[in-house]
This record gives structure tokens, C-alpha cells and sequence, in this order.
């Protein structure tokens, strides 16, 4: 496939966003500012990405014509092959990267992250196991140089978390993190058990864009707010004022409790923009049932009750359900190094949407 044409088609519609940037009215609506802003970024990348497939076309060729010319034995042919090995690979990759621009792009992509992860089947285990994901989850986003933010928390008594909901902020945090939604399964002999037993236990993860208040609109007369006392770690300004906000969304009956601030307006705007997020999910859920064919090209349906990986530590072994992906280096991933896992999910779900645009 000649992706000459779709490389000078982004280039084209780079000039033109740059321009639209440059004039001195272009931001007097902001909104329209911003979204043209997220599309100069994703052109500039697209565009660099094209370079670089076009340069590893050329070069793939010039190593195709120097191995032909070259006897079979010498020191050159060997470097050639070793280096159209390469080359392969690269221009693949990079193929797929230019084609994603055929792709309409996911608005949510761009936008920043709130991650809710929550004890399930295995007690104690499971909450010690939340904890071990919260802080893979911070360890990749430090990595990455995104920042987060704790909104809420339920601790169990041997340091796990039945729940926790924090905050991602940075570039491309959706884009990344929303394969993690699903199960998470666990394998290992928990610290509790005398006899070196094998436990099984899951956690669940959400993974939510967050929601502007352009997309979700919630009537004030919609809520119950109350306060409280904020309990557990923090000091003892925060179990001495009531500055923990619980907000009930009368039309969904759902529940948001924040905490972590000792301010109360802060607590409860960060309540209002974790409600928003949940109710934007919703939305989409309930689109995706409307086009249920759609739901084939995504990688998994990222529903909850989905078991998308298990992490089995007697055998240092990571096993990503969706695509059939196995690891052998868990203790790696469970300090923050998950690209290994995450790129394939990306590469895969873009065959996949690229397969059903052709077909």
C-alpha cells in the first residue's frame, strides 16, 4: 500500500490547523482553540511518524539491493539482512501509525484519566493486590511524566485498598491506560497463608475519560449533597473537620464520595468531576449497545465483569487474555514498565478497526 498520498494529505491539513493557530482571532473561542490545538499535536505526530516510514522504505530498499549484489557469505550481506530484519519491523510499525490517521480519532483520547480500582473475589489478597496495581498504575504514569492525584480511598487493615479512585493528568493518558478497564486476576501465595498455598483473586479496574461539563450536564436540583468527617490517614486536621463530600445523582442513584482534601469545595469538585466521568461511561455503554457490530472492532468490550488478565506470580508469568499475550517478566510490569503490555493491545486494536474499515 502507497501511504505517499495519506503522508501529504496530513501535511496539507498540518499547514492549514498552523495557520488557523496563527491568526490572533483564533482563540476567541476556546473551545474551538483547544480541539484545533489537539489536532495540531496529532498531525505533528503523524507527520514525523510519516518521515520516518518513508526513510525506512528507502533504506529497506537500499539494503535489498546491497544484499542482492553482495555474495551470499560476506560480512555485508550478513549486516543487509540483519538490517532489512530491522527495517521490516520498523516499517511495519510505522505503517500502522500512518494509518491510523485514516482513522477518525477518539475525541477522549486526549483527555486526562480517572482510574477507580476496587477490591473483588479474594478478601485481604485482593485489597493488598488493589495496591499493588494503584502503584504500578502512578510508578508507569511518573514514567511517562503525567501527574495524579488521590480522590478518594477505603483502606484495609493490612494496608491494601477495598477501593481507591485517582486522577491522571498528562498527554495521551486515555489513549493508553483504556485497555486496563476489565479484571484483573492474581495468582500468588498471599502473606497471610501459613502453608504456601496458591490463592486466586481479582480486582476490578475502570478506566474513565474525564468528563467536561459540555458533555455531561448536571441540574443542581439532580443532587444530594452531604459532609462529613473525613476518616483514616491524613492527620489530625482532616479527622477533625467535616470536609469529606458525598454526592447521590438522584437519577442514577449513584454514589461519589471524595475525601483526600482537607477542603471541603475541593472535595466536592473533584466528587462533581468523578460523578461527571461516570456518567459520560454510561453514555458510551449505552451507545455501544445501540451499535453492537462496532463493539467486534475494539479490543474486548472493557466491561468489568471481563477477566482481561491474570498475573501469576509463582511463575513470573503475565497473561493478557484479549490478544493471547504472555510475559515472563511480572516483577518488571508491577514496577510501572507495562508498554510491553500495552502496545500490542494498541497495535492489535488498529489492525483490527483498519480490517473493518477495508472490509
Amino acid at each position: 500500500m502507497d501511504l505517499r498520498p495519506q503522508i501529504e494529505k496530513f501535511s496539507r491539513r498540518f499547514a492549514e490547523v498552523e495557520a488557523a493557530l496563527n491568526d490572533p482571532k483564533a482563540f476567541d473561542n476556546p473551545q474551538r482553540a483547544q480541539e484545533r490545538g489537539r489536532e495540531y499535536a496529532r498531525l505533528k505526530d503523524l507527520m514525523a511518524q510519516g518521515q520516518a516510514y518513508l526513510k525506512a522504505v528507502a533504506d529497506l530498499a537500499e539494503n535489498r539491493v546491497l544484499l542482492q549484489s553482495e555474495p551470499a557469505d560476506s560480512e555485508l550481506a550478513q549486516m543487509a539482512k540483519e538490517e532489512i530484519a530491522r527495517l521490516e519491523a520498523a516499517e511495519k510499525r510505522l505503517s500502522l501509525e500512518v494509518q491510523r490517521g485514516i482513522l477518525p480519532p477518539d475525541p477522549a483520547d486526549s483527555r486526562n484519566t480517572i482510574i477507580e480500582i476496587r477490591a473483588g473475589a479474594g478478601g485481604q489478597e485482593s485489597a493488598l493486590f488493589s495496591a499493588d496495581l494503584y502503584r504500578m498504575y502512578t510508578r508507569y504514569a511518573e514514567a511517562q511524566g503525567w501527574k495524579w492525584e488521590n480522590l478518594d480511598s477505603s483502606s484495609s487493615d493490612l494496608g491494601g485498598y477495598k477501593e481507591i479512585i485517582f486522577q491522571i493528568t498528562g498527554q495521551d493518558v486515555y489513549k493508553r491506560l483504556k485497555y486496563e478497564s476489565g479484571v484483573h486476576r492474581v495468582q500468588r501465595v498471599p502473606a497471610t497463608e501459613a502453608q504456601g498455598r496458591i490463592h486466586t483473586s481479582t480486582c476490578t479496574v475502570a478506566v474513565l475519560p474525564e468528563a467536561e461539563e459540555v458533555d455531561i450536564q448536571i441540574k443542581p436540583e439532580d443532587l444530594e449533597i452531604s459532609v462529613c468527617r473525613a476518616s483514616g490517614p491524613g492527620g489530625q486536621g482532616v479527622n477533625t473537620t467535616d470536609s469529606a463530600v458525598q454526592i447521590i445523582h438522584k437519577p442514577t442513584r449513584m454514589i461519589v464520595r471524595c475525601a483526600d482534601q482537607r477542603s471541603q469545595q475541593k472535595n466536592k469538585a473533584r466528587a462533581l468531576t468523578v460523578l461527571r466521568s461516570r456518567l459520560l461511561e454510561r453514555k458510551i455503554e449505552e451507545e455501544n449497545k445501540k451499535y453492537a457490530d462496532q463493539r467486534k472492532e475494539q479490543v474486548g468490550t472493557g466491561e468489568r465483569n471481563e477477566r482481561i488478565r491474570t498475573y501469576n506470580f509463582p511463575q513470573n508469568r503475565l497473561t493478557d487474555h484479549r490478544i493471547g499475550l504472555t510475559l515472563y517478566n511480572l516483577p518488571v510490569v508491577m514496577e510501572g514498565a507495562i508498554d510491553p503490555v500495552i502496545e500490542p493491545l494498541m497495535t492489535h486494536d488498529l489492525e483490527e478497526k483498519l480490517a473493518a474499515l477495508k472490509g
